[in-house]
């Protein structure tokens, strides 16, 4: 009898394992389908944000030396390779704050036709940018912890799928922006 009891024991012992270790892997596999949603919706936001850009400056409204420079910014950004990416958004943020944070830009917008529509975009596309980079780094921080893991690592849960990298941009939106 204590021998039926031993194996009862075993047997039970090994399920809940083979249940842990499932539990893991399908947590992973989630934390993985996480990540994969996350940059779907930072590509689209750096897209939008690319795209309100080229609309404002091809809208008229802004002088053309500043058109121009907005122009080329977000162009690079659509254009730019995963190895250029990062310092591409960073340029296209830091040329349309140079651009809205010029005297009256705001005022000078929404005055134009068109330009109150067009301002609410970037207000939109500006934040989107924000909170999609977030949401991406938590869901890159979050599935690098659960890939780090002992039982991960040791039985490979992960398969063969690289430590996801952190987006880094200069995301700041222009003070005028950030205050509403």
């Amino acid at each position: 009898m204590t021998s039926t009891v031993v194996i009862l024991v075993v047997g039970v012992v090994l399920v809940l394992t083979a249940v842990y270790i499932s539990w893991r892997a399908g947590r992973l596999d989630r934390l993985h389908i996480r990540l994969e949603l996350a940059q779907e919706a930072l590509d689209a936001a750096l897209v939008r944000r690319a795209a309100v850009c080229l609309e404002l400056a091809a809208s008229r409204i802004l002088d053309p030396a500043t058109s121009l420079v907005l122009a080329s910014a977000a162009h690079e950004a659509r254009t730019a390779g995963p190895d250029e990416r990062e310092h591409a958004e960073s340029d296209l943020s830091g040329t349309l704050r140079a651009a809205v944070e010029q005297e009256r830009f705001r005022e000078k917008l929404a005055e134009a036709p068109g330009g109150a529509g067009l301002l609410e975009e970037l207000d939109e596309a500006v934040a989107k940018v924000v909170y999609a980079r977030r949401f991406y780094n938590n869901a890159v921080g979050v599935t690098r912890t659960a890939q780090r893991r002992w039982l991960a690592r040791t039985l490979r849960l992960a398969g063969r799928t690289e430590y996801p990298n952190f987006f880094e941009i200069d995301d700041t939106p222009p003070a005028s922006m950030a205050a509403e």
